[in-house]
């Protein structure tokens, strides 16, 4: 009895700490994951330009070309197992050291020429990127104020493609070490992860509360929110009344994830995503055959209009983000995307030009609804399987990305850029039908009372 009437004045006189202002520890997390996503960004895009200068060098097949380019992507696929392991033991250890084990790897590009294990490192980088994707995401919407944690989520990707140019950067215009200039590029990775990985340990990262309390440590929980935020905040009242009814991680399963409670929002998570990133990653291989119908070769030109597009396609998304639901920007991201790449296959005859401009238009669209991969993957799932659940969609998403990087090629040298993008356009629109029957609203705005 007195332990209720303990508790019962302890929720009276603190707020929930999810209604408070931005505070220092709110501005720590944040500054940490966009640090980590700008090394996301650069540690995944510097792969393509050191691969086309090693080809000046050595003597590298079309294989081991896509194999060393979609190694990090095939270490993202590790997402599944990041996340079941977040959910077990916690966010806060994982991110204190991915981005050093990171550098590691990227710093042993140095030291070796040979494909197979310039692979395996390229894979080892990308496992290392999985924790940034699920464990990174999941602590920011947990430490954010409610109505900050979509918002800056979406922010997100700004950095990451911040990263994503400047690798671009560096590849272009980094030279001077001959034979050892692709291995130079790719340590340079490791030099943009350390400074996440310095931050992080200067400012070091609070566990999550809210993951605590999941695991049924209310009063840990609390004492942590205390310590960052002071003594006049506290857990949500959710958290109390079911205290002694939280389940144990250890009875969470994938199969849960597959259950009736879930199968909706793991279904709409990893087809939406893998669709995309299908797309997304076929848009490289795309405008450099639109420009060379055109005769322009300069692959300098190519990289502006590419990363020119996706860019601004972001600032887009950002821009409409809260302003429409979640659920209608992804129908309409995947519709209108769908449409205007497959508009190209049936305007054969229309000007050059003007197939250049539906295109730009087409990598601006697409690279909006990339705004949504961080918060709306996140908000599908409660805390108890977030890691879990955002894991298993990345992962479905790689097998999406690494079909766009090798599958579409493979068409167009088959049949031509017409197939390549016929395929893309089904494969959108197939999206497309998916979110519209499925997609539910995540957005506290726009949510049905």
């Amino acid at each position: 009895m007195k332990e209720n009437q303990k508790k019962k004045k302890f929720i009276k006189e603190r707020k929930n700490y999810k209604r408070a202002p931005l505070m220092s520890v709110h501005v720590s997390v944040l500054v940490a994951v966009i640090l980590g996503q700008i090394a996301c960004g650069y540690a995944l895009g510097i792969s393509g330009t050191a691969l086309s200068d090693a080809a000046e060098y050595i003597k590298i097949s079309d294989l081991w070309t896509g194999l060393i380019g979609a190694g990090a992507l095939i270490g993202l696929a590790g997402s599944l197992i990041i996340g079941r392991l977040s959910d077990k033991i916690g966010r806060r250890k994982m991110l204190m050291i991915n981005m050093y084990i990171l550098a590691a790897f990227s710093f042993l590009h140095l030291l070796t020429s040979n494909l197979l294990l310039t692979f395996i490192i390229r894979v080892a980088i990308g496992l290392m990127i999985a924790i940034d994707y699920t464990v990174g995401n999941a602590l920011l919407t947990e430490w954010l104020p409610k109505g900050e944690d979509s918002k800056r989520q979406s922010h997100l990707l700004i950095y990451w493609t911040i990263g994503f140019i400047a690798s671009y950067i560096v590849g272009t215009f980094v030279t001077g070490f001959g034979a050892y200039t692709w291995q130079v590029l790719l340590a340079s990775g490791g030099i943009i992860a350390l400074i996440p990985a310095i931050f992080r340990s200067l400012f070091r990262l609070p566990a999550s509360p809210t993951w605590l309390a999941s695991q049924g440590k209310v009063k840990k929980a609390n004492k942590v929110i205390q310590k960052h935020m002071g003594r006049k905040w506290r857990l949500p009242k959710r958290f109390f009344k079911r205290e002694k009814k939280v389940k144990d991680a250890n009875e969470i399963t994938f199969a849960t994830l597959f259950s009736k409670k879930y199968l909706r929002h793991t279904l709409v998570g990893g087809i939406y995503y893998a669709c995309q990133a299908f797309a997304f990653f076929g848009i490289s291989i795309f405008l450099p055959i639109l420009l060379e119908g055109m005769g322009v070769t300069d692959a300098k030109i190519s990289g502006v209009i590419y990363n020119g597009g996706m860019f601004i396609g972001v600032l887009l998304g950002i821009l409409i983000f809260n302003k429409i639901s979640r659920r209608a920007f992804l129908i309409a991201n995947f519709l209108v995307s769908g449409l205007l790449i497959g508009s190209l296959v049936f305007l054969t005859h229309i000007d050059s030009m003007v197939k250049l401009t539906i295109f730009a238009i087409f990598a601006v669209i697409l690279s909006s609804g990339l705004v949504l991969d961080y918060p709306y993957t996140t908000e599908l799932f409660d805390v108890k399987v977030r890691g879990t659940g955002v894991g298993t969609c990345i992962t479905i998403s790689r097998f999406g990305a690494a079909a766009g990087t090798f599958l579409l090629p493979v068409l167009t040298n088959a049949g031509s850029a017409n197939l390549s993008m016929m395929v893309c356009a089904i494969v959108l629109l197939f999206s497309f039908v998916v979110c519209l029957i499925w997609a539910p609203e995540t957005s506290p705005k726009f949510k049905k009372k």
